[in-house]
């Protein structure tokens, strides 16, 4: 392919002729990544496909979700179609993690085979098997030198949602199961599915009596010629949520009158010039908020590359989270490549069009999510400010 020239960037960056957001109807739904059969879908609530396109627009990359009718819990599964490069940008301090060590870029383990991102805290990385056996039955790994054995290598991340109804109910391994074999190249469901289904966030002020809200999963693509870029985001933040187009807040922390936002970092500093020790009164435990984004293209990349990549990506999610990367944070970001193409798009212009769609990615995670009890939703406060 050839270049790519500063106003074909620009154009990129905003969307335009040649460099467009994928589209697709803000109504459909794809059957694939529907919850199981037999699930009530009520206590799930309705979900949105991505009307800006999805992660599974970028070739090689499939997803589905199984979403828990018990509680509002679950797991999204990525499947590649074949061994896709991978790394990642571990910027939170507490990131709950299954074989995501492989990813740094000393290790010798170029590629992966699926990631499972699940909600459950610590306990629910205990599904990723369950999306090993699923690859395994189907023949897909490294060959070992064993006859008829093939080791996938699947990565997990976890979300804390145990808050949500009954915590002793979290995603297992025919939970992780489930969601692969509702894995397809369609549209992905946004909202309260999957991994998304406990989401939440606006919880840093939670002490203040300042309640957060609901969250979801959201996903994004993009098209530069043969090349195509998506992301996928579950944002589960103690962090307020920006629509960094206006700087305003459209989602978090709730003042008390529940009309407005309470802004945590201007309350923040109105505790502290009040002589207030923020620090005891602040919510943020280890391990409780986690944003979770993975990042795809089809361009062929090394797996240092898809590194820096991460990197660059991870700055999308703080121009919309504040404040992002806490101590309790276990924040992820993923760069996976299905090296479908070549391309003299270099690291640098993919990470940062990466950024933007995971930028674009949080806000549909909120913007799609729905109310739960005691977490009230974008769509059912949007018009009452």
């Amino acid at each position: 392919m050839r270049g790519i020239s500063r106003r074909e960037f620009s154009r990129a960056m905003t969307g335009s002729a040649g460099f467009g957001l994928l589209g697709n109807d803000a109504n459909a739904e794809g059957p694939s990544s529907r919850a199981p059969a037999g699930e009530d879908s009520a206590a799930r609530g309705p979900a949105l496909s991505a009307a800006n396109g999805s992660i599974t627009d970028v070739p090689g990359i499939k997803a589905g979700h199984f979403t828990d009718s018990r509680r509002p819990t679950g797991c999204t599964a990525l499947v590649f179609e074949g061994e896709a490069t991978a790394g990642v940008d571990y910027d939170g301090s507490a990131p709950g993690s299954y074989l995501g060590v492989l990813l740094q870029p000393v290790s010798p383990i170029e590629t992966i085979h699926g990631m499972l991102l699940t909600g459950g805290g610590p306990m629910g990385l205990a599904a990723v098997p369950g999306a090993v056996r699923y690859l395994e039955e189907r023949k897909i790994g490294f060959d070992w030198g064993i006859r008829d054995v093939r080791v996938p290598i699947v990565v997990g991340a976890v979300i804390d949602d145990l808050a949500l109804g009954d915590g002793r109910i979290r995603p297992d391994a025919e939970a992780a199961y489930k969601a692969c074999q509702a894995t397809s190249s369609g549209p992905l469901e946004e909202g309260n599915v999957g991994v998304g289904a406990g989401a939440t966030i606006g919880k840093m002020l939670a002490h203040q009596g300042l309640g957060g809200m609901k969250s979801g999963l959201g996903t994004a693509s993009l098209r530069a010629g043969d090349v195509v870029i998506g992301a996928l985001v579950v944002a589960n933040a103690v962090g307020d949520i920006i629509d960094w187009h206006t700087g305003k807040i459209v989602a978090g922390a709730r003042r008390p009158d529940r009309k407005g936002f309470a802004n945590q970092i201007e309350t923040i500093k109105t505790m502290a010039r009040g002589g207030q020790r923020p620090s005891s009164d602040i919510h943020d435990p280890v391990l409780h908020s986690t944003t979770l984004a993975v990042v795809g293209t089809n361009v062929q990349f090394s797996k240092t590359a898809m590194t820096k990549i991460a990197m660059m990506a991870s700055t999308g999610a703080a121009r919309t989270i504040n404040p992002y990367h806490t101590n309790g944070d276990g924040d992820s970001t993923f760069a996976v490549s299905t090296n479908r193409v070549k391309s003299d798009l270099g690291t640098s212009v993919v990470g940062a069009l990466a950024a933007e769609l995971v930028s674009e990615a949080v806000l549909r995670a909120v913007k799609a999510a729905r109310s739960v009890e005691g977490w009230p939703a974008y769509r059912e406060i949007v018009n009452c400010e």
